[in-house]
């Protein structure tokens, strides 16, 4: 099972799986974490230890000739040594993976500033079949929105949508620390340029920002070509960013400087010139006015793809933009239900979702349009319109500001998140489905928590952002209630 897409479920969760979890996760970080020797069967003959500190899985030349040697003097040792040699192999199994969940509990207790990783993804959730397959199964892991006990059915998967939306919704302290970065980038760029506009665009604009998402910025200024080293300069020495987290795109369709600030670990990525992305946020902005029901599928997508690092391109997935008009030209294109109602089954929609895009929309010959009410289009009526007759991308979507654009022509790895969007629909619709509340251990996950997960980081660095901007976010709002009286 690939941890990056799924994780065990309640209902797996037994003896033989611990097992399975065991030789599956040392067959995979063997190579990364200790070097695991085993004595097999084959190899019982010689009582030789274990070697923890070899650097080989292969025996030694040595030990292949005294095995020779004693499985002709003793040719039926190897049946009266296999109880022993198991238990010696189950030993070595428990004495590795209490090493390895020491190291995890060590790696996760350190705090998101300063020390840890900064390109590392907070929100992940690789590994988290460790946890569940070894936990005791006492209370819902990685799913702190589920507070309350859920109505059965797609009713309570309803019910838990919304727990999830107001959970992960931005926090007046989190919108504060977002503009103190904004404020800091902004002051550098307004140095080197007097003259320069700069604006807001993408999730922090639009409001749909996850705890960790970045943030987008666009520079207007009279340049004739980007002045990205000049910024990378400015940036480096007022000591906005650490030196190795600036990164400068300039060979990208958009050319961008990408950084991490250094005192809140918030990623920034600052364009010049471009309008495309402002539009886009007017677009979007538009119609979370039409769709009340929109930002709650947005949120819990988001970050479904988040935590199988599949919300970017060049980590193979798909971009926000390219899922938020996904997620449009469904709710245009819905066959049953009037989505601009505001008293729909979130639940039924977002399993619906999953199945359109994970297991019947035809990526090979459809199109995506969301302009004028959506439509879906054949592929070459796409290409007619498309720059330099462009071929459309596995993930065709037509650019509703921008005509001749494809949304999704940089989305390579598109396949893997509609197998993920696959997975989805199969977890959920079982989940909902009357038979589930006779499943062992149906208690032990919420329908949502099956498929999404809040990592213990996530949660910590919120508490963190609270504690360090809390108090200045309560003193400017008292301050403009006082301009108002």
């Amino acid at each position: 099972m690939d941890p990056r897409m799924a994780w065990i479920q309640p209902e797996q969760k037994r003896p033989a799986n611990v097992l399975w979890m065991r030789v599956w996760e040392t067959s995979q970080r063997r190579n990364h974490c200790y070097s695991l020797r085993v004595n097999t069967p084959a190899l019982a003959a010689t009582e030789k230890p274990i070697n923890k500190d070899s650097e080989s899985d292969s025996p030694t030349s040595d030990s292949s000739s005294a095995i020779g040697d004693s499985m002709s003097a003793h040719p039926t040792k190897l049946h009266f040594n296999f109880s022993e040699d198991l238990h010696n192999f189950n030993n070595s199994l428990q004495q590795h993976y209490q090493r390895l969940h020491t190291q995890i509990i060590m790696d996760n207790q350190l705090k998101h500033h300063p020390v840890r990783k900064r390109s590392d993804n907070k929100a992940s959730t690789y590994g988290m079949n460790y946890f569940m397959s070894h936990s005791n199964g006492s209370h819902l892991c990685g799913t702190p929105w589920a507070t309350r006990q859920y109505s059965p059915g797609v009713n309570g998967l309803h019910e838990e949508i919304v727990d999830f939306y107001h959970f992960m919704s931005p926090r007046p302290e989190e919108e504060e620390m977002r503009r103190d970065v904004v404020n800091r980038v902004v002051a550098v760029i307004k140095d080197l340029w007097p003259m320069a506009k700069v604006e807001i665009f993408g999730s922090f604009s639009t409001g749909l920002y996850l705890p960790t998402s970045d943030i987008d910025l666009v520079v207007y200024g009279k340049w004739e070509q980007p002045p990205l080293q000049q910024l990378n300069q400015a940036l480096r020495q007022n000591k906005v960013a650490e030196p190795f987290s600036i990164k400068l795109l300039d060979k990208a369709t958009v050319p961008i400087i990408k950084l991490t600030d250094r005192e809140t670990d918030v990623k920034v990525d600052i364009s010049f010139n471009v309008e495309t992305g402002v539009k886009a946020a007017r677009f979007i902005k538009d119609h979370l006015k039409k769709y009340s029901v929109l930002p709650y599928l947005i949120f819990v997508l988001k970050h479904f793809l988040l935590q199988r690092d599949l919300n970017e391109v060049f980590t193979g997935g798909i971009s926000s933009y390219s899922l938020i008009l996904m997620v449009i030209s469904f709710l245009q294109l819905h066959p049953r239900i009037d989505c601009r109602a505001s008293n729909i089954n979130l639940g039924i929609l977002l399993i619906e979702f999953f199945e359109l895009y994970g297991r019947h929309f035809n990526y090979l010959k459809t199109g995506i349009r969301v302009k004028d009410g959506g439509a879906y289009l054949a592929k070459g009526e796409i290409m007619k319109v498309m720059e330099n007759r462009y071929r459309p991308s596995m993930l065709c979507i037509e650019d509703p500001n921008l005509p001749g654009n494809d949304v999704g022509r940089s989305s390579y790895g598109a396949m893997q998140v509609k197998e993920v969007f696959n997975y989805a629909y199969l977890v959920l619709s079982h989940a909902v489905y009357p038979l589930s509340r006779s499943y062992p251990n149906r208690n032990m996950e919420s329908p949502l928590g099956r498929i999404i997960k809040v990592t213990q980081e996530v949660i910590d660095y919120r508490e963190w952002i609270i504690q360090q901007w809390g108090n200045r976010h309560n003193a400017r709002m008292m301050d403009i209630n006082g301009k108002l009286l």
